[in-house]
């Protein structure tokens, strides 16, 4: 009897830096409160948005301008709350982008540009300031009659529009241990990655550093000699192969169905045809007998049709990806009844994979 290896399929193989990231490499989250400014008089009126001209007058005070008596009435500068992610590692004069999103009734931000906006991380910390022209893709015509709006004009980017004040401290190179962290967990695959990491550890460094902690976390022991950077320069390009869930995600919102490539069906019938219901009044004028001082009356009189045209009945059997889309492809549905097929196939009990609604 000869048995044969099944060896996995290349394509199911990626590099661990694709499917996991260090605990230590962590965005952190920055934000502010500042002004754009240049706009064409699409900014926020003054009366809805009291806060803008306080800022208004707050600014031009800390420029050395007199700004008692009179009330601003500016339809060029809005308000705005400014976000950004500061990357790991990242140190004091190097640039991040920012987003720009309108805080009062701004109809647009187009040609504006963003004052200097300091950025505070949770520890109320500055951590990097923003200042430049807003880049909006979105735009909005109105005229007397009708009003078109395309994309989301209040809101916007800065590209590269702050400057990093001050860096998160780090002492990388120091860490005895180093923490992977899955993006999808999943405990094949971390077990996967522990022994590919092990199998290299073992022929480069002649022990087994890494261990699975659970189905997210795997954790590897630094060597000594090496530094922590060059060490997981060496394991990030591993190959490993990745074992994605069965899952089916749904979207109903916009019609958006999303079928992973393990998602088995097992033999099961469908019966899918769009159901018609037409109501008609037709009232009816109701006469009375000559000569029998009755009054003329009028009879309500309602028909109501139910049909179901194009009703078919399928038999389904998903053995793989392409079976199943086949089978649902010929029905002839749209995606709204893909998506009540395939909610029925999961009551039903023969969808061999996990639903997930958004």
């Amino acid at each position: 009897m000869l048995l044969a290896a099944v060896v996995p399929s290349a394509a199911n193989k990626t590099q661990i830096k694709h499917v996991a990231q260090l605990q230590a490499a962590r965005d952190n989250q920055l934000v502010g409160y500042g002004l754009v400014i240049g706009l064409n008089g699409t900014g926020d009126s003054l009366r809805n948005a009291p806060f803008t001209e306080q800022s208004i007058r707050a600014m031009l005070e800390n420029l050395g301008i007199a700004s008692e008596g009179g009330r601003a009435r500016a339809e060029n500068v809005a308000a705005v709350i400014v976000t950004a992610n500061l990357p790991p590692f990242v140190q004091s004069g190097a640039r991040i982008d920012v987003s720009v999103s309108s805080l009062g009734d701004a109809t647009s931000l187009a040609g504006g540009t963003l004052v200097m906006t300091p950025l505070r991380a949770a520890d109320g910390e500055i951590y990097a300031v923003a200042q430049g022209a807003v880049i909006v893709s979105g735009f909005n015509a109105q005229g007397q009659a009708e009003t078109l709006t395309q994309g989301v004009p209040t809101s916007g980017r800065v590209p590269n529009g702050a400057i990093i004040e001050r860096g998160v401290a780090a002492s990388f190179d120091d860490l005895l241990a180093l923490t992977l962290q899955l993006r999808n967990p999943d405990f094949s695959t971390a077990v996967r990655i522990t022994d590919a990491i092990n199998a290299y550890t073992s022929r480069r460094f002649g022990a087994r550093l890494a261990s699975e902690r659970d189905s997210r976390t795997v954790i590897i022991q630094k060597p000594k000699g090496i530094s922590a950077a060059r060490f997981y320069a060496e394991l990030e390009n591993l190959p490993v192969e990745v074992d994605a869930p069965a899952r089916v995600v749904v979207d109903e919102r916009t019609g958006t169905v999303v079928i992973g490539n393990d998602v088995r069906i097992s033999r099961v019938a469908i019966s899918h045809g769009a159901l018609t219901v037409r109501v008609t009044e037709m009232p009816r004028v109701i006469q009375p007998e000559p000569f029998s001082r009755g009054e003329t009356e009028v009879e309500p009189y309602t028909v109501i049709d139910a049909v179901r045209p194009d009703a078919t009945v399928a038999v389904l059997d998903g053995p793989d990806l392409q079976t199943l889309v086949s089978g649902l492809n010929r029905l002839g549905v749209k995606p709204d009844g893909i998506i009540a097929i395939l909610q029925g196939i999961k009551s039903a009990g023969a969808l061999q994979g996990e639903l997930v609604l958004q």
